[in-house]
This record gives structure tokens, C-alpha cells and sequence, in this order.
């Protein structure tokens, strides 16, 4: 990577961190606190998915690294144990990135003009980077939140519902809007990944 492109990777970065940030605070707010346990229905994972999407892996793992750290910094997370928080802030964003796996394969159709394979590598990304999030996230219920499962109600089932219930809103509405950004976007602004 040239000396330029490391200068723009890494401010893109920041810009994008930052706006993930600000997008999980307003998702958190405009949730009205549903979720007793942590969790909203945000489009935070949306700047992720696009660092993912033009960098690579490298540039979505990095952006959903700093976001948990934010998350940490600023007081935004609720940690109840440190491994938890760990789990649910840290690891759980940074999976996210993993949606970086299809960056080639994006850029490729995007330039062959090919709109329904680029869209169906955003939306495989996407699933995968909101997956591994929701499978971090039902550990953590499953292990750290077991006793606010209902009378009765498995522990596991409790998790994957509870978790579910703000995962798949957020990763379809997060989606579309990916998917709308590149549509609008130039072909040229994607392609980064080398």
C-alpha cells in the first residue's frame, strides 16, 4: 500500500468508526430501551459493511474494532462482566468485518456492470458479518443474561430470540441501505482492495 493510500485507509477509517458510533447511539436512543439487556435495532453495522466492502476485511475488521472501543471509551456499552463486554462490544463488531470477504468479488461485478451478482455478494457479506455478530451476541446470552430467561423458557431458546429480535431488523435494513449507497456511488470509489 502506498504511502497515500495508507493516509486515506486510515482516514477512512476514523470518518467511518466515528459514524458507526453516532449511528448505534441514535439507534440506541430511538429503540426506547426495549431490549432491558443491551441491544437496539441500528444501522451501525452500514459504515462497516461499506470499509468492508472498499478495503477488504482489513478495513471492515479494523472500523468494527474501533467502534467497540468507542463503545468502551465513551461510556456506551453495558458491561456487566468484563468477558461479556468483551464479547458483546469488542469481538462482536469487529466479526462484522468479515463481510469483506466478497470486497473482490463486489469490485469484479461491479465493473462487468452485473448488478444482481454485486448485490447478491452484499447481501451474502452482509449475512455473514450480521451472523457472526448474532452468534457472539447469543453466547453472550446464553451464558451472561440466562437468569432474565422467562419461567420455564430454555436459556438458549431465550438468547436466540431476544438477540434475533434487533439482529435480523438490523442486518435487512442495513443491507438495503449498503446496497443503495454502492448503487449510487462511482464504480471507481469501491475498488481499493489490492
Amino acid at each position: 500500500m502506498t504511502k497515500r493510500n495508507n493516509t486515506l485507509f486510515i482516514t477512512e477509517v476514523a470518518v467511518f468508526t466515528a459514524l458507526a458510533y453516532l449511528l448505534d447511539y441514535v439507534g440506541n436512543i430511538l429503540s426506547f430501551k426495549i431490549w432491558p439487556q443491551g441491544g437496539s435495532v441500528s444501522i451501525a453495522m452500514v459504515p462497516i459493511f461499506l470499509m468492508a466492502f472498499r478495503w477488504g476485511m482489513k478495513g471492515g475488521l479494523l472500523t468494527g474494532f474501533l467502534l467497540g472501543l468507542l463503545q468502551f471509551i465513551l461510556g456506551f456499552a453495558q458491561v456487566y462482566t468484563i468477558i461479556q463486554g468483551i464479547i458483546d462490544y469488542f469481538i462482536a463488531f469487529t466479526v462484522v468485518g468479515f463481510a469483506g470477504i466478497f470486497a473482490r468479488q463486489i469490485s469484479k461485478m461491479l465493473n462487468e456492470g452485473k448488478k444482481g451478482k454485486w448485490i447478491s455478494y452484499v447481501i451474502f457479506g452482509a449475512f455473514i458479518g450480521s451472523l457472526l455478530r448474532y452468534l457472539c451476541h447469543f453466547v453472550s446470552g446464553f451464558v451472561f443474561f440466562g437468569e432474565y430467561a422467562p419461567k420455564g423458557q430454555p436459556v438458549m431458546i431465550y438468547s436466540l430470540l431476544y438477540n434475533g429480535t434487533y439482529m435480523l431488523p438490523s442486518f435487512v435494513i442495513s443491507a438495503i441501505i449498503v446496497i443503495l449507497v454502492i448503487g449510487a456511488m462511482p464504480k471507481r470509489m469501491l475498488v481499493r482492495e489490492k
